[in-house]
């Protein structure tokens, strides 16, 4: 059926970029409820970096294919599935198995891209366009008005957090390094030096009653200054453990000091929410909910994007042999937007 093979990067354990492995194969063939995608476009995530270090909070066991999600087009259906699929550019998000350039998934779990959205542009979309738009829509539920803080206002999910938010008629306070400034002033965004400001000082002045919402991806002690800056009413939304990246040490103790914080603070009678953000919640339970919502969202995402309320932030494409200078250069925080990979 195919003529082309299998090409796909294996993460054989705690290893540097350079470890990473490159493994040829047969294209497997799609089977009942599943469609194969020869990938267009994947990317490096916060999440490969965690898991190369073997600090990502659910990875599997080594050796396994990492890429956290993947566009390509439909090659082939399997048994129960439209035939008329083949052909389709789709979406997915897969959390594993996105750094090859075949993959199968079941086929309730893509999701359609919508024409004239290229393959590197949809990709940036797929995990940061989807986690955005639940935290910001689903979770705080941003109004026209409100004033939000965006963390790392200028990273994959930061970028996309500020535009949906502006989007949706909020003041947008962002935190990044000063390099970034001028490009987060040309959105809008009234910027805060994470490096040399008192960041909670800072966002005080500028909103001294509070603000609605937090979006806050770096866990640690910073968590408590972000919880503190809420106004009655306010939601803060926790994402991730940036901080503890590098650490040694136990992988769910950070996220379970977060979820143990979390919990407290909404326990307490004080009008204001906190949220730990993981965007698979609710998918072992309820799964066609969860297949449902996923496809709303990332179509919410997909159309802002048409309407040219988001732009689609490519730092830079590399082909998947060259993983190693990807990842490199997603992990050297000098780059604005997605690293893509391309087959």
């Amino acid at each position: 059926m195919n003529a082309e093979g299998l090409v796909e990067v294996v993460l054989p354990g705690k290893v540097e970029p350079e470890g990473l492995q490159i493994r040829h194969g047969v294209v497997p063939a799609a089977g009942p409820g599943q469609v194969l995608i020869r990938m267009e476009a994947t990317g490096v995530s916060f999440a490969e970096q965690q898991m190369r270090r073997g600090r990502y909070y659910d990875q599997p066991a080594f050796p396994f294919v990492p890429g956290y999600d993947l566009v390509g087009t439909v090659l082939a259906t399997g048994q129960g599935v439209e035939p008329g699929m083949v052909g389709i550019r789709v979406a997915a998000l897969v959390k594993v198995g996105g750094w090859a350039s075949h993959m199968l998934v079941d086929a309730a779990d893509v999701v359609p891209v919508p024409d004239g959205i290229g393959a590197a542009e949809a990709e940036t979309l797929v995990v940061n366009g989807v986690t955005a738009w639940q935290m910001l829509h689903r979770k705080a539920r941003v109004r026209a008005g409100q004033t939000v803080v965006v963390h790392g206002a200028n990273g994959g999910v930061g970028s996309v957090l500020v535009q949906l938010a502006q989007a949706a008629g909020a003041h947008v306070i962002g935190t990044a390094s000063a390099r970034h400034h001028d490009a987060l002033r040309a959105r809008g965004v009234v910027p805060v030096d994470y490096r040399t400001d008192d960041v909670a000082a800072r966002i005080r002045e500028l909103a001294p009653d509070g603000v609605n919402a937090v979006f806050d991806h770096v866990g640690g002690r910073g968590i408590v200054d972000s919880w503190r800056l809420l106004a009655p009413g306010g939601t803060l939304v926790s994402y991730g453990s940036a901080s503890t990246r590098d650490d040694e040490g136990s992988k769910q103790w950070p996220v379970l000091k977060l979820l143990f914080r979390v919990w407290t603070w909404n326990a307490l009678p004080n009008r204001r929410r906190a949220y730990f953000f993981n965007v698979w919640a609710g998918r072992a339970l309820a799964r066609n909910r969860f297949r449902a919502r996923l496809r709303a969202d990332l179509t919410q995402v997909f159309a802002a994007y048409q309407r040219g309320e988001v732009t689609a932030q490519i730092a830079a494409q590399l082909p998947l042999t060259r993983v190693a200078d990807a990842l490199r250069l997603a992990e050297s925080g000098t780059v604005a937007g997605k690293v893509v990979l391309n087959p």
